[in-house]
């Protein structure tokens, strides 16, 4: 595949590992005859650290061998998350170092997570845009402040701690995103 066919969340071999591109910025050149580059700013799913690499658009790169597939979450312990193929139902563990910042969305109702694998290794998740999530415990709103776009802090069931609109009470569903970990709006 060449380098300017790819697009976000592309995964592709970098060095014997596979990386998940997030973010390209495009270099035009200025001069007649040159050639365009492609920066890439990727995460190398094995290491979880970024890496950064520059290609012409017409170098032809190798996609991994990159397989996801959808689970649940089943249950966790203080060494391990299980999860379940939504499928076969084959169990699959990642640590908590795997799972990482993800836990904070996590949830046995969460629908459409997906397990990566790679050499049909579970390397790590992939969580849908934003997720619902119940509102367990906020201080409660004071009347009067409606005119003015404060935020408070509340927490949600999974412990996670988000600040939301001061009108928000506890018991509410909200929506989060879980790419940047804020309140989206209510569900």
């Amino acid at each position: 595949m060449l380098a300017k066919d790819f697009k976000r969340g592309t995964i592709l071999n970098y060095n014997g590992a596979p990386c998940m591109i997030e973010n390209i910025t495009v270099q035009t050149p200025s001069a007649r005859g040159a050639t365009t580059l492609y920066k890439f700013r990727a995460r190398n799913l094995v290491t979880k650290n970024k890496v950064d690499f520059t290609f012409k658009g017409t170098d032809n790169l190798e996609e991994a061998d990159f397989k996801r597939r959808n689970v649940t979450f089943s249950y966790s312990e203080p060494t391990a998350w299980h999860f379940m193929d939504a499928e076969t139902y084959e169990m699959y563990d990642l640590t908590p170092e795997d799972v990482g910042d993800d836990k904070n969305y996590i949830t046995e109702s969460l629908e459409g997570m997906q397990m990566m694998f790679y050499n049909d290794e579970p390397i790590g998740l992939t969580l849908p845009a934003s997720v619902v999530l119940k509102v367990i415990k906020c201080d409660p709103g004071v009347r009067g402040n409606s005119a003015t776009s404060r935020a408070k802090p509340a927490t949600v069931e999974t412990g996670f701690e988000v600040m939301v609109p001061e009108y928000l009470e506890e018991g509410e569903m909200i929506k989060i995103d879980t790419r940047t970990g804020e309140y989206s709006s209510r569900a």
